[in-house]
C-alpha cells in the first residue's frame, strides 16, 4: 500500500481544482471536438459553404470587438473583490451589448449579403446575430470564477458546452441542413453556457438594469477595448480582404487553412494564456517579482515547442490535407504552411498579452496592434497584387513578427 500512496500523493495536486491541467484538459476537449465538428462539415460541404459560414461569423466578430467592453479583464485584474452591486451592473452593460450588436447585425445583414454576393445566405447572417445576444446574457460570475483560478469548474462548463456544439452541428449537417448546421451548434452551445453560468456559477448579480459603479474599471477596460478594435483589423482584415476581392470559395480555402493550423498549433499556447492571464495577475499582487519569472521560463519553453511543431507541420502539410479534408482542399495547402507561422506567432503574442494586461499594462499590446496595423497598411497592397491570396498570408506574417518584437521589447525593459 505504501508503494501505491506516493504517486497518488504526486499526482493530486496536478488535478487540483487551480491547477493548469484542467485549463489544458478543456481545451484539449473543447478544441477537439470543434475540430471534429469544424472538419467533418468541411469535408462535406466543400469551400463554397464554409466561406459562407465564415462571413456571418466574421459579422459577428467584427461587431462584438467594436463594442468590447474589456470588463471581463478588469474584474480579474482588479485589487479589489467586485460587489454583487458591481457585478450587477457588469451584466447590465454586457446584456445591453449584446442587444444592440444583434439588432446591428440584423438591421445590416442585406448589405453584407449584397457586398460579399452570398445570394441565398441572408438567413445565415440573422441567425448568427443570435450569438453576441445569448453571450451577453451570460453571468458575470463566469469572470469570478476565472479571477479565483477555478479552473476545474470552468472546464466542466466549457467543455458540456463544446460537446453540444459538436454533437448538434454534427446532427444538423447529416440531416442535409448545410452550411445552417455550424450555426445552429455554436447557438445551442452558447445557449448551454449560459444557462450553466447561472445555475452552476456564483456569486450571482442582482438581475436588474444598474448601470452606475463600475467606473473605476474604464482606465484599465478602455485599453482593452482599443485593442480590441485594433485587433479587429487585424484578425479580420485579411478575410474581408479575401472575401470581397477574391470571392466566397477562397475565403473559405484560407479560412480552413487557418482554422486548421490554429487547431493544430495556436489553441494549446491559447489556452495556457488563459491560464497565465489570472496566475501572472496573482503572482503581480505580491509585488514579489515572481511573474517576471514565471513568464520568462514559459516563454523559453512554448518558443521551443512552437518552432518544433511548425516544421513538422509544414513537412507533413500535404498528406494531412489528403487523409482529413480530401481531394477538394489540396488547394489550401500552400497557404496552410505559411497560416501556421502565422498562429505560431499569434501563440506568442497570446502569452505576452496576458503577461502585459497582468501586470497593468494593457497599452504596450494595444501599441504593438498599432505597429501591426501600419506594417500590414505599407505591406498588403503590394502583396496582394503580386502574389494574391498568398500574399495577404505573408503579410500577416510581417505584421505578427512586428507585434510580438515589440512587446518583446516592452517586457524586457520592464523586468
Amino acid at each position: 500500500m505504501r508503494s501505491i500512496r506516493v504517486p497518488l500523493v504526486a499526482i493530486r495536486p496536478a488535478f487540483h481544482g487551480s491547477a493548469a491541467t484542467w485549463v489544458l484538459l478543456q481545451q484539449a476537449v473543447v478544441r477537439g471536438l470543434a475540430a471534429v465538428k469544424f472538419l467533418a462539415i468541411g469535408r462535406m460541404l466543400g469551400p463554397e459553404a464554409i466561406g459562407n459560414v465564415s462571413v456571418a461569423l466574421l459579422a459577428v466578430a467584427i461587431a462584438e470587438a467594436l463594442s468590447d467592453t474589456g470588463l471581463a479583464q478588469a474584474v480579474v485584474q482588479a485589487k479589489s473583490i467586485p460587489t454583487r452591486s458591481e457585478l450587477g451592473a457588469v451584466w447590465t452593460m454586457l446584456t445591453g451589448r449584446g442587444i444592440l450588436i444583434a439588432l446591428l447585425i440584423v438591421a445590416l445583414a442585406p448589405l453584407m449579403n449584397a457586398q460579399f454576393h452570398l445570394g441565398g445566405s441572408l438567413a445565415l447572417l440573422q441567425l448568427a446575430a443570435a450569438l453576441p445576444l445569448i453571450r451577453g446574457l451570460a453571468s458575470p460570475a463566469y469572470f469570478m470564477i476565472q479571477r479565483e483560478r477555478r479552473f476545474q469548474q470552468l472546464a466542466g462548463v466549457e467543455t458540456s458546452a463544446a460537446f453540444a456544439d459538436c454533437a448538434v452541428g454534427l446532427v444538423c449537417a447529416w440531416s442535409g441542413a448545410g452550411a445552417y448546421a455550424v450555426l445552429i451548434g455554436l447557438v445551442i452551445g452558447e445557449t448551454l453556457k449560459t444557462a450553466l453560468t447561472w445555475l452552476s456559477m456564483g456569486p450571482r448579480p442582482p438581475v436588474r438594469f444598474a448601470w452606475h459603479g463600475i467606473g473605476h474599471y474604464v482606465n484599465f477596460s478602455r485599453w482593452i477595448w482599443a485593442g480590441s478594435v485594433v485587433n479587429l483589423l487585424l484578425n479580420q482584415f485579411d478575410k474581408v480582404l479575401v472575401a470581397k476581392l477574391i470571392g466566397t470559395a477562397a475565403l473559405g480555402a484560407y479560412q480552413m487553412s487557418s482554422k486548421f493550423a490554429q487547431m493544430l498549433l495556436a489553441d494549446g499556447a491559447i489556452a495556457l494564456s488563459q491560464y497565465l492571464f489570472p496566475t501572472f495577475s496573482e503572482h503581480h499582487r505580491r509585488e514579489d517579482g515572481s511573474a517576471a519569472k514565471l513568464f520568462a521560463w514559459y516563454f523559453a519553453l512554448v518558443s521551443i515547442g512552437l518552432v518544433v511543431i511548425v516544421l513538422v507541420l509544414r513537412m507533413t502539410a500535404l498528406p494531412l490535407f489528403m487523409l482529413v479534408l480530401g481531394p477538394a482542399w489540396t488547394s489550401a495547402v500552400p497557404l496552410f504552411r505559411i497560416l501556421v507561422i502565422n498562429m505560431a506567432i499569434g501563440a506568442l503574442i497570446a502569452m505576452l498579452v496576458a503577461y502585459l494586461r497582468a501586470t497593468g499594462v494593457p497599452k504596450a499590446a494595444t501599441q504593438a496592434s498599432v505597429l501591426q496595423v501600419i506594417v500590414l497598411v505599407i505591406v498588403v497592397p503590394p502583396a496582394t497584387h503580386w502574389w494574391g491570396v498568398t500574399g495577404v498570408a505573408w503579410a500577416m506574417t510581417a505584421g505578427l513578427a512586428a507585434s510580438a518584437g515589440w512587446m518583446i521589447y516592452r517586457i524586457v525593459t520592464r523586468l
